[in-house]
């Protein structure tokens, strides 16, 4: 699987703790174990079945739970599906401080350490087989995991060219679409992505300074 959903750790970190905040019926605390399973179950699901088959019923027997447990948490299947996909960046960005190479190669780390926690690819395949039924899942991806991430790597990208490290004839967007493209290829090519891709890909179009050297 892509995320390990233990309590209080992974990509479910913050399902927990809103699990944690919140009360079930009665006053009692919610079980944050059970916000991880339920999201766990529901991401095989979806995975493997499809947004079809990630039914709350099912989703619900495989989480070992009831179907009102798993609603009290995610009123329908599209807030679940939600869910699951706003759990499935565990490594968060990082800072956007730092000289603009440093923080461009920051970013293409990060999505490779973000792409080698498990089945992305699957998963990613499985929303754009979903795109033509469920467009939504593919636009809550590009809004909540893509977006954020090509806008700093295309701020990174933009200084750069404005500090003369990359030329002025540089296309922002054409640029970080081929560093991150870059990473797809390679798994489609070879099914592993080496643990110093982020360094040899931006090495070929933004050369280290020769005082950074």
């Amino acid at each position: 699987m892509l995320v390990t959903y233990p309590t209080g750790g992974g990509g479910a970190r913050a399902g927990a703790d809103r699990a944690q905040r919140g009360r079930a019926a009665g006053g009692r605390p919610r079980d944050p174990s059970l916000e991880g399973r339920i999201l766990a179950a529901a991401e095989q699901r979806l995975r493997e079945h499809g947004y079809a088959g990630m039914s709350i019923e099912a989703v619900a027997s495989a989480a070992g739970t009831s179907v009102p447990s798993v609603r009290r948490r995610y009123r329908d299947r599209p807030a679940l599906a939600a869910a699951v996909i706003d759990a499935w960046r565990v490594e968060p960005l990082p800072e956007a401080g730092g000289p603009a190479r440093q923080r461009a190669l920051a970013i293409l780390e990060n999505f490779r350490r973000n792409l080698s926690l498990g089945d992305s690819m699957p998963l990613l395949g499985t929303l754009l087989a979903e795109e033509g039924r469920h467009p939504e899942l593919i636009e809550r991806f590009r809004a909540r995991l893509v977006k954020p991430r090509r806008a700093m790597l295309a701020e990174a990208i933009a200084e750069g060219v404005a500090a003369g490290a990359l030329s002025p004839e540089t296309e922002v967007d054409a640029l970080a679409n081929m560093l991150i493209g870059s990473f797809y290829a390679r798994h489609v090519a070879r099914g592993v992505i080496p643990r110093d891709w982020a360094r040899r890909v931006l090495g070929q179009v933004w050369p280290v300074a020769k005082q950074d050297r």
